[in-house]
């Protein structure tokens, strides 16, 4: 099912009289998502994304804009009968039913036409049980599961009735990180296997990244930028969308660009062509650092973190915004700082310029 949002915009009245003015949740949300595909909504605390998650389930009615499913507009359909399958953060499993019972409970809902036979309904149950390998917990209750167990409960019942979309809002946040990743697993195979159209809203760039096709990175109800995830890594479209994407995050220097040359500090690390003289802010990935003993960029020791196959330089730098400036380098490097300072060239594609105005990205090329 192909999922269009065009123009989508919700404002919430103000509340007091230190807020009496609207607040814009979601502004003007346009993009499309594919049939088939597994769409994350990414971006920090208050960006909008649940509530965007909201109007496409309808729970939320949108102040302005359309909602399509396919080719119809289902903007002022109902919840229940939009097709949608929703997954909350906290579960929302009924505490005295069985994990057989809680699946089973959409199915029984159904009237009219859609109305199943007892059959077919446990036939559905306990195909989605299978689908996410709980059919040996069906006679337990919620309370005898584990967090990862009733997360696939969750999902089992969202599933059972085929939704034409599945909606999963925050569904990792309450485990802990070994079953996060295990979890996050099984939600791409589960929706490779059933080829449902997926929307999956996270604050966790890890997990946006490692399971969807697509991301949607989103600042103060606004779409940053849409993409690939590893296409979004390597070209960010301005600093937020830098900044919010790598772990450990990307360092941030005070820059100049001057003479065909990008100055960091005092130092001139690399050639740059196409950019006017100007200053900017100049974004560099952590493994765009190598360690040189005739580099250009020269920077205050600090320390050394073992990370296993690679390990983390920790030093400082007069011209970086971060506190600390992190490179990632291979463990067969031996770190020498006997004078204090450890010494790195640059890796051209690792490094973006960014307007010091307006933070967007300044496009040039840039060379070593």
């Amino acid at each position: 099912m192909k999922v269009v949002l065009q123009n989508l915009t919700k404002k919430f009245p103000g509340r007091g009289k230190k807020n009496a003015g609207e607040v814009t949740a979601v502004s003007d949300l346009t993009f499309e998502i594919p049939d088939g595909e597994l769409v994350g909504l990414l971006g920090p605390s208050g960006c909008g994304k649940s509530t965007a998650l909201n109007l496409i389930s309808g729970l939320l009615k949108p102040t302005a804009g359309r909602i399509f499913f396919g080719e119809d507009d289902i903007t002022d359909l109902p919840p229940e009968n939009r097709g949608v399958g929703l997954v909350f953060q906290n579960y929302a499993l009924y505490p005295h039913l069985t994990v057989k019972q809680n699946i089973l409970f959409p199915l029984q809902n159904l009237k009219g036409k859609d109305k199943l036979s007892r059959a077919v309904m446990l036939s559905k149950t306990n195909e989605a049980a299978r689908l996410v390998q709980i059919d040996e917990l069906m006679d337990r209750k919620p309370g005898e599961l584990s967090g990862g167990q009733q997360q696939r409960v969750a999902i089992a019942r969202a599933l059972v009735k085929m939704p034409g979309v599945l909606l999963l809002d925050e569904p990792l946040s309450n485990l802990d990180a070994r079953l996060r990743l295990q979890t996050r697993e099984e939600i791409r195979r589960i929706q490779r296997e059933t080829g449902i159209t997926t929307v999956f809203v996270t604050h966790d760039q890890e997990e946006a990244m490692s399971i969807s096709d697509r991301i949607v990175v989103m600042k103060e109800g606004v779409v940053q930028q849409i993409g690939k995830p590893q296409a979004v890594y390597d070209d960010p479209a301005n600093l937020f969308v830098a900044r919010f994407l790598g772990t450990p995050p990307i360092n941030v220097f005070a820059g100049q660009c001057r003479g065909g040359r990008l100055y960091l500090g005092e130092d001139a690390v690399l050639g740059v062509s196409g950019i006017a003289d100007q200053e900017v802010y100049v974004g560099v990935r952590p493994e765009g650092f190598v360690l040189c003993e005739t580099g250009s960029l020269s920077c205050e020791f600090g320390s050394v973190e073992v990370m296993g196959r690679d390990i983390s330089v920790v030093s400082r730098h007069g011209a970086s915004l971060n506190p600390t400036v992190r490179s990632i380098i291979s463990a067969e490097n031996r770190v020498d700082a006997k004078d204090g300072t450890v010494r790195f060239s640059l890796k051209p594609q690792k490094v973006f310029l960014f307007r010091k105005e307006t933070e967007e990205r300044l496009y040039g090329e840039i060379t070593e």
